[in-house]
Parts: C-alpha cells; structure tokens; sequence
C-alpha cells in the first residue's frame, strides 16, 4: 500500500513538471528566486509561516533543491526564534516523509535516488541504526543529510528514534542559518561577523575532517 502511495506521489510530481503545470511553475520559481520567495511569504501573511514550513520539508524530500538559502530567508523575513521553529518543524517533516519513502521503498530503488559516490560513502547506513551514528551525520556540515533521511528508512532504525536523533541534529545548524538571516534584517553587522566566526570555527573543522569521521563511524558501526 506504502508503495503505491510512493508510486502516485512521485507520478503526479513528474506529470506536474512534464506538462509545464502552472503549479510546478510557481513552485520551481519560488527555489529560484528568493526575492520572490521572500516578497511572497510576505504578501501571504498569517499563511508565510505555513507555506515556508511546507517549502522547507518539500526540500529535504526533493534532495536536490538546497535549503541553506532557505534557513536563512526564514530567520531574515520572520526573525531568529520563529524562523528556526518554522525551518525545525519543516526539515522534520521532510525528514520523517523521506525516511517514510525510503522504508516503503527496495534498497535498489532507493540507491538510484542517490549518485554512486554517496552510496560508496554512506550506503552503510542501510545496515547500521545507532543513535550515535543518526546525529553525527546530521550534525556535520557538509553531508548530504537529505538524501540519508532515504537510506536510514532502508535500516532498521525505529521510526520514532530517527525523528528525534535526525531533529536534534539537524538543530545547530538550522539555528545558525536562521539567526544569520535575522541579524541581516535587522542590520546587527556587528553581532553578524561575530556569529559567523564562531560558527566558521567550528563548522570548518568538522567540515574538512567529514570524511575521516564517516569512515571512522563505517568501522565503528560494522
């Protein structure tokens, strides 16, 4: 049943983008175009937060479409606290629909979502669901944290387990993106050059030792 679900979702997904919908349109621009994003968040009023929630999880399950940009909008166009609860409440339910995907999904079909390098590198999620394991990787910049929402479905990881462990991950850097954006908005440069220096050192290092810290946990978790 999961999987015919799975099947009409992404069917009607790609009849929307093949026939030019005015929909698919809309959507496509508001990833493009993030004065329009934001101008249109604005004019939507009480329905902003909403629509960004529902924009923010369409990105984790449609892995390609980068939500830096978008963690930042939401701290610029509605403050530090609501836009990190708004891209929190997004993120996660992008997450759990993806790892929902994933679950309801074969192995091989989800390994043609993904490119081969990434599969090398994290395919051993699908036999792994430590704790541990779940929030480093969320946690690390740098890693394709969107599509491993799809392979941590594959495992045998509890669904429950996965939407706290992957949440409170995901929380560092969400609240760095979204108070960043609000600093912008209400030109504190100041306390803007001091945010991204702490995060720059901390983040940099993790960062370039990603690689080294994945293999450690792919021998750890065998």
């Amino acid at each position: 049943m999961g999987a015919c679900v799975v099947a009409l979702l992404v069917g009607f997904g790609g009849w929307l983008i093949v026939s030019d919908a005015s929909s698919a349109r809309f959507v496509l621009r508001l990833y493009r175009d993030k004065e329009f994003l934001r101008e249109t968040l604005k004019q939507w009023g009480i329905m902003g937060p909403f629509a960004f929630i529902l924009i923010q999880a369409l990105q984790v399950v449609i892995a390609p479409i980068p939500g830096e940009v978008t963690g930042l909008l939401g701290g610029f166009v509605f403050g530090e606290w609501p836009g990190f609860l708004y891209s929190t409440i997004g993120l996660t339910v992008g997450s759990l629909l993806a790892f929902w995907v994933g679950r309801q999904l074969s192995a091989s079909f989800v390994q043609r979502l993904v490119n081969p390098q990434t599969w090398k590198q994290l395919g051993f999620i699908v036999e792994a669901e430590g704790v541990i394991l779940c929030f480093v990787i969320y946690l690390i910049p740098g890693l394709p944290k969107d599509i491993v929402c799809y392979l941590f479905g594959l495992s045998q990881m509890p669904f429950w387990i996965f939407a706290t462990v992957s949440t409170l991950g995901r929380m560092p850097g969400t609240w760095a993106l979204s108070a960043q954006g609000a600093k912008v908005a209400t030109n504190q440069y100041a306390e803007l050059v001091l945010l991204i220096a702490i995060v720059t050192a901390v983040a940099v290092p993790l960062y370039y030792y990603r690689h080294g810290i994945v293999e450690w946990l792919r021998r750890n978790a065998q």
